[in-house]
């Protein structure tokens, strides 16, 4: 799924090894690095770490991680004017801090996440452990996460 599938309705989330996950910034349960949901729109800017891709024409605006650009039509971060920053997407190479990345398998996802459930769209949803005011979503194909993300319950930037 692409980001600009995702404005269509949709979030996504991805797998890896605990170990490998503290050796870097991880993709939860508040953000990545710096990033982090809920920021203000100045907030975000203020950390030098996000790059605008699409003005919000006050709605949401899409903004890409500078060590992780998308392509040209994709965003990776949505910024909300009533919630702030409401979602991060994953870029290969992000793990949650339960290690699960881009690749990992559904029985890791379940494994990581036994209260996943598919919900209308397909995707498997599930609260983000660590942060009651967020979720993960992950797309999976051929039983493999193919794209993952993180949001605010209250995101208003897509279904």
């Amino acid at each position: 799924m692409t980001a600009a599938s995702l404005l269509a309705g949709s979030l996504l989330i991805s797998g890896a090894t605990v170990a490998h996950a503290q050796t870097r910034p991880t993709l939860g349960p508040y953000g990545y690095g710096s990033v982090k949901l809920g920021m203000t729109l100045k907030q975000a800017k203020t950390t030098g770490a996000v790059v605008n891709k699409l003005p919000g024409n006050g709605g949401c605006s899409g903004w890409d991680l500078k060590s992780f650009p998308t392509p040209k039509d994709s965003v990776g971060i949505y910024i909300s004017p009533k919630v702030g920053l409401a979602a991060i997407f994953a870029a290969k190479g992000m793990r949650t801090p339960e290690g699960i990345r881009i690749g990992s398998t559904t029985k890791q996802v379940k494994a990581a996440y036994p209260r996943a459930k598919k919900d209308a769209h397909g995707f498997y949803v599930t609260a983000v452990p660590g942060n009651k005011k967020a979720y993960y979503s992950f797309t999976l194909t051929r039983g493999k996460v193919t794209e993952y993300g993180i949001a605010l319950n209250k995101q208003d930037c897509f279904n």
